[in-house]
């Protein structure tokens, strides 16, 4: 998984050419480049570009070409790094982290309770091994893996699956919930890792980061959710609850 910062400076070299930073963040987060459970990644790659250029200056990776519209810095000159310059950057990067953090932990609660009220006995693993839940209901054990996303300005929500604990965990009675968040409610796709298999397979779940993890990008369009486009619609999995048994 890359930083925000590695991700701009790939994506911008990737381009060619000067991009507004929700671009940037858009084309780093589809291409799986970059992994972030944060409510908004575009904003936040916003800040690490403003406060890279804001202390590194002349020895800044990057340019600004436009209002919110950034380049690679083509005279970038080589400087000391300076205790300021080190907690600035220090202090972006906890501030992601903690967001995340946040974010995280927010979804696994969210789906604990959600599998309580129906019936089940689920906790939160102490130690995150790859599950996120256990769940046991009418004698049966479910593990659960959960990821959440809020959706962008462009109606996506990004997710992203390492492969080693997919290949870990993809058997069995092992379900992906992906929790949609979207400002006003909260929705869920429930997924078995089986489906997850078959779509990995199909193509609309793709691996990224040199395969050593899987992006899905889940778009909202008239109503709808999508895997990828719109051959592959979600609404079967779309709070069907019912699917974990």
């Amino acid at each position: 998984m890359d930083t925000f910062k590695q991700s701009a400076i790939e994506i911008l070299k990737k381009v060619g050419e000067p991009l507004h930073y929700n671009k940037i963040t858009k084309l780093a987060l589809e291409s799986g480049i970059l992994e972030t459970e944060g409510a908004n990644p575009e904003k936040t790659m916003a800040a690490v570009i403003y406060v890279d250029i804001k202390t590194k200056k002349e020895g800044s990776d990057f340019i600004k070409t436009a209002p919110e519209t950034f380049a690679l810095n083509p005279n970038k000159k080589e400087i000391e790094q300076t205790p300021k310059i080190i907690e600035a950057e220090k202090e972006e990067e906890e501030k992601i982290v903690i967001e995340a953090g946040f974010i995280g932990k927010g979804g696994e609660h969210l789906v604990c309770s959600e599998l309580i009220f129906r019936g089940f006995n689920a906790s939160i693993m102490s130690v995150d091994v790859g599950v996120d839940i256990s769940a046991i209901k009418d004698n049966k054990f479910f593990g659960i893996q959960v990821k959440t996303a809020r959706k962008n300005n462009s109606e996506i929500y990004n997710f992203h699956i390492r492969h080693k604990s997919f290949e870990r965990f993809n058997q069995g009675n092992i379900f992906y919930i992906l929790v949609l968040r979207d400002g006003i409610k909260n929705s869920f796709l429930i997924l078995p890792a089986s489906e997850i298999e078959k779509r990995i397979k199909q193509g609309s779940i793709f691996t990224v980061n040199n395969k050593t993890g899987y992006a899905l990008s889940i778009k909202f369009r008239n109503g709808k959710f999508y895997l990828g486009n719109k051959n592959h619609e979600m609404g079967y999995f779309l709070n069907n609850w019912d699917l974990i048994k």
